[in-house]
């Protein structure tokens, strides 16, 4: 399917994965040149791709051509969390994420291609360009930081060890009910919690030493932290580069003179996401 206005380009790209699973990878591509960069977007937890389309519009008036990635178990995805369906990090690692990533640069063969993300798709795009076969041009984040909970307030431990004991109680954890997150699925739920409580990030099923791939990851980081965003404060976007000690990193602080008076914390931007495609497109 593919839709266009007079200076951007759309199209919806479907996906199948190894084991079956499908979901539709968003694109968006400015009309008038080709893409002089192209980005792979990763949502927050529990936030569908379509949530986007403002700041993929907004890149792409800059033009960079932008992919929407979606999570397994929302929006266009086939899959739906329940007792009886369940993932984690090895199926979005090892299939879901390859898989929109090799989409993105089929559909734009001659463009660089950067990975990044919101919030837990920030620290999924680290994970991907770590241990994705051809590094990405570089890494982008947007509220995003490492969950380890001694960089947090110490009452934040206590929802590490709660979140997966509900998800295997109820056979998914039901953001929707509780307010965080979406209807997740217990093994997301179980190894975002193992990287909160421990501060490394593991896989179960997945053979490759996470912690290993990042230190190895060279590709350059552009982070926009902001101001009054407790869910992803300063110290866990420190604890998360610190984790890649030979990728250059820039950050950036957006404070709400940036965001035309609006807060700055972790999902207000997402209204009017022009500022924060502005200094992406210019950090490219």
């Amino acid at each position: 399917m593919t839709a266009s206005t007079p200076d951007i380009v759309t199209s919806s790209q479907p996906l199948r994965m190894t084991d079956g699973a499908s979901a539709d990878l968003l694109i968006y591509r400015p009309a008038s040149a080709p893409p002089r960069a192209a980005l792979l977007w990763l949502p927050a937890m529990g936030v569908g791709a379509r949530h986007y389309d403002g700041l993929a519009r907004a890149l792409a008036a800059r033009g960079v051509a932008v992919a929407l990635h979606e999570w397994r178990g929302l929006g266009s995805s086939d899959q739906r969390a329940s007792g009886r369906a369940n993932w984690g990090y090895r199926e979005l690692l090892g299939d879901d994420l390859p898989a929109s990533l090799a989409a993105l640069r089929r559909a734009v063969p001659d463009s660089p291609v950067h990975v990044g993300g919101h919030s837990l798709g920030g620290q999924l795009a680290c994970l991907l360009a770590a241990t994705a076969p051809q590094p990405p041009a570089g890494v982008v984040l947007v509220g995003s930081g490492a969950p380890y909970w001694r960089r947090f307030k110490p009452w934040v431990v206590l929802a590490y060890m709660a979140a997966p004991a509900l998800a295997n109680l109820v056979g998914r954890l039901p953001g929707r009910r509780i307010g965080f997150g979406g209807n997740e699925a217990r093994g997301v739920i179980a190894d975002w919690a193992r990287s909160g409580r421990r501060g490394t990030y593991s896989a179960r099923g997945l053979r490759v030493d996470l912690e290993t791939a990042l230190r190895r990851q060279t590709s350059p980081v552009l982070a926009l932290r902001l101001r009054d965003d407790w869910l992803a404060p300063a110290a866990s976007l420190e604890f998360l580069l610190g984790k890649m000690p030979d990728a250059p990193s820039q950050v950036h602080l957006v404070s709400p003179v940036d965001l035309d008076g609006q807060a700055a914390d972790h999902f207000t931007w997402m209204k009017a996401p022009d500022a924060i495609a502005r200094r992406i497109a210019d950090g490219l």
